[in-house]
C-alpha cells in the first residue's frame, strides 16, 4: 500500500495546505511541512505534520506531530505522546491516549475514551487475523487491492514534502495535480500535471505534463505534448514530436524522437502501461 509516494487527481498545493478530495495516509517517520485538507486522514507514528488538519476523520498513531489544528467532522483516533500545537475539534467520538499534548484545548461533541489506540498497522493486521478466522477471505482479499487506494493520498515511511521537495526513496506517481517542489525518487510518473520544480529520478516518464525545472534520470520519455522549461540530462531520452524542451538536452547514449514512443512496462521496476 505504501509501496510508493501517489499524488492522485484533482489535488492541489497550496502555500500552505495540501488539498485532496480522497483519502490521506502519511507513512511512519515522515515530515510534511503544510497543513492536509482530505477525507480520511491518517497519519502513522513519529511523523510529523507542519499545519492543520481537516478531514471527515482523522486517525494520529502516537508519538506524531501537528504544527497546527486537528478538526475532524466524525470521529478522530489519537495515539499516546501526540502534540497538537493548536486546538483539536471533533464532531463525533473521540478516542485519545495519554500523555498527549494538545495547546489551545480540545472539543469533543461525541463519547470520549481514553485509552491508548492501537497504531494503524497493528490495528490492520490484527482486523485481517480476524477476518481470516472467520473465514472471510475474500473481505481480506479486497481490503488489500490496491484499487481501494486509487484516488489516496499516499506517502511512504521516512519521506519529505516541504516547499522546496517531493522527496522520497520510492517511486512517485503523479496524476492530474499541480505540485510545488523539486520531486526526488527512484522511478518517477507524471501523467497530466504541472511540476512547479525539477524532477530526478531513474526512470522519468512525462505524460501530457508540463514540468518547470530540469529532468534528470537515466531514462526519460517525454510523450503526449509535454513540455520541459529547462534542460534535460539522462543516459537515453526519448521524445515524441509533439512535445518540447526549452533548454539543452543531454543524453550519453543518445536521443529518440518518434511520432510514438514505446514504453516500459509497469511494474515494480518500471513506470507506464506498454506503448501509447
Amino acid at each position: 500500500m505504501l509501496n510508493k509516494l501517489v499524488i492522485p487527481a484533482n489535488t492541489k498545493f497550496e502555500e500552505k495546505n495540501i488539498i485532496t478530495n480522497g483519502d490521506v495516509i502519511i507513512g511512519p517517520n515522515s515530515k510534511v511541512d503544510y497543513g492536509i485538507v482530505g477525507r480520511r486522514i491518517i497519519v502513522c507514528e513519529r511523523s510529523s505534520i507542519g499545519g492543520s488538519i481537516f478531514g471527515e476523520e482523522v486517525r494520529l498513531d502516537p508519538m506524531c506531530s501537528i504544527g497546527g489544528d486537528v478538526v475532524s467532522e466524525g470521529d478522530a483516533v489519537i495515539g499516546e505522546f501526540v502534540n497538537i500545537e493548536g486546538k483539536l475539534t471533533v464532531y463525533g467520538d473521540l478516542e485519545i491516549g495519554r500523555n498527549v499534548r494538545i495547546k489551545k484545548g480540545f472539543e469533543a461533541r461525541g463519547l470520549i475514551t481514553i485509552q491508548d489506540p492501537l497504531n494503524i498497522i497493528m490495528f490492520i493486521f490484527i482486523y485481517i487475523l480476524i477476518l481470516l478466522r472467520l473465514g472471510r477471505l475474500e473481505e481480506v482479499s479486497n481490503l488489500l487491492e490496491d484499487e481501494n487506494f486509487e484516488s489516496s493520498l499516499l506517502v511512504p515511511g521516512h519521506s519529505q514534502i516541504d516547499l522546496e521537495k517531493i522527496d522520497t526513496s520510492k517511486n512517485i506517481e503523479i496524476v492530474a495535480s499541480r505540485t510545488l517542489g523539486n520531486v526526488r525518487g527512484r522511478d518517477v510518473q507524471i501523467k497530466d500535471s504541472q511540476v512547479y520544480g525539477s524532477v530526478r529520478g531513474s526512470i522519468i516518464l512525462i505524460e501530457g505534463s508540463k514540468v518547470y525545472g530540469a529532468v534528470e534520470g537515466k531514462k526519460v520519455y517525454l510523450v503526449k505534448g509535454s513540455e520541459v522549461h529547462g534542460h534535460i540530462k539522462a543516459n537515453e531520452v526519448f521524445i515524441e514530436e509533439n512535445c518540447s524542451v526549452e533548454e539543452n538536452i543531454i543524453a550519453k547514449h543518445g536521443v529518440w524522437i518518434k511520432d510514438k514512443i514505446e514504453l516500459p512496462l509497469g511494474g515494480d521496476n518500471g513506470v507506464g502501461q506498454g506503448e501509447i
